[in-house]
């Protein structure tokens, strides 16, 4: 059975994968029974790694990690073509007799790995028509279509989201059917089980604020330069990231380093607030409620507990382990 780690920002899932990897090693008997699939979008990028919270490679206990580092800034992220090559990870995972393991806070992303969906295609010329149009009329015109023809489309993306909106209406361009006709149905491809951290909301907002702090303090600023010489200002997906836009901010003269970690500590917490409301409309999700001390680290006992409760779900959903 696959495994899924889901959850909001910084709750602590690559911890979990890799504290429930061990004991699933331990159980079969095997040094590695099961790998890494990332599912984190800025993950995909070399270079994005304090800002993402990416696991440096010694922290990774030995577990190969796949969809991580694979894209170059100047590169757009696609769901699409992620959705290509993590399924060819996790087919050459289960090929070696290995389990895989998705991580990520990614929703659609994880969706595009186990579920049945499908992603309908481009027309650059239509996209271009629409992003001349926002410019031209604002974002508001396009949203108030997109709820006249597609509701269900519009109730899931942000009033503030041009590309989601762009897309959306690009779709039924393209295909003449409504984007939300597009979406699965939370139906697994493989049987796979859904674990979603949730630590206490409070506790998790000082985690974001504190983690937040502890980037810009160990050298986002100086990554970020990194990138911009590698072309990040070009990057259509990159140049977004929360963390990022605020440093390029601060590297620019036009916030102060106090400004920037307090937006990005809210934006982050604005995403964990979605990707939260993400999966809880996921019926298959098994949540599991995690408790933080005042650092933000797990509370003393929760790794264990949270690992023996997670083979407690595989169990229960009928995997021998």
């Amino acid at each position: 059975m696959r495994i899924a780690v889901v959850g909001p920002t910084a709750s602590g899932k690559s911890d979990l994968a890799l504290d429930l990897i061990e004991a699933l090693g331990e159980a079969a008997g095997s040094a590695h029974p099961a790998e890494v699939v990332g599912a984190d979008a800025s993950q995909l990028y070399r270079g994005m790694d304090i800002g993402t919270a990416k696991l440096p490679l010694e922290q990774r206990r030995g577990v190969p990690h796949h969809q991580i580092d694979v894209l170059d800034v100047r590169q757009e992220a696609s769901v699409a073509s992620y959705q290509r090559h993590a399924r060819a990870d996790l087919a050459a995972i289960e090929a070696r007799g290995g389990r895989g393991l998705i991580v990520g806070g990614s929703g659609l992303y994880v969706r595009a790995l186990t579920d049945a969906l499908d992603f309908p295609g481009t027309d650059p010329a239509v996209r271009a028509g629409l992003e001349a149009r926002v410019e031209r009329e604002g974002l508001a015109a396009l949203r108030a279509e997109l709820e006249a023809s597609d509701p269900l489309s519009a109730a899931r993306i942000q009033p503030t989201d041009a590309r989601r909106i762009v897309r959306a209406l690009e779709v039924a361009a393209v295909t003449g059917r409504p984007f939300s006709a597009s979406l699965p149905r939370y139906e697994d491809l493989a049987p796979t089980l859904h674990l979603a951290l949730r630590p206490e909301r409070e506790a998790l907002r000082r985690r974001i604020r504190l983690r937040t702090q502890a980037m810009f303090a160990s050298g986002l600023l100086e990554e970020t330069q990194a990138l911009l010489d590698q072309g990040l200002r070009e990057g259509p997906t990159a140049s977004r990231a929360i963390g990022y836009v605020q440093a390029v901010a601060v590297l620019d003269g036009e916030m102060s380093l106090a400004e920037a970690i307090e937006s990005t500590s809210l934006a982050t917490r604005q995403l964990a607030s979605r990707q939260l409301k993400w999966f809880r409309r996921d019926p298959r999700v098994c949540w599991i409620d995690v408790a933080l001390d005042e650092d933000g680290a797990w509370a003393a006992g929760e790794r264990e507990r949270v690992v023996e409760q997670a083979l407690a779900l595989l169990r229960e959903h009928g995997d021998r382990l």
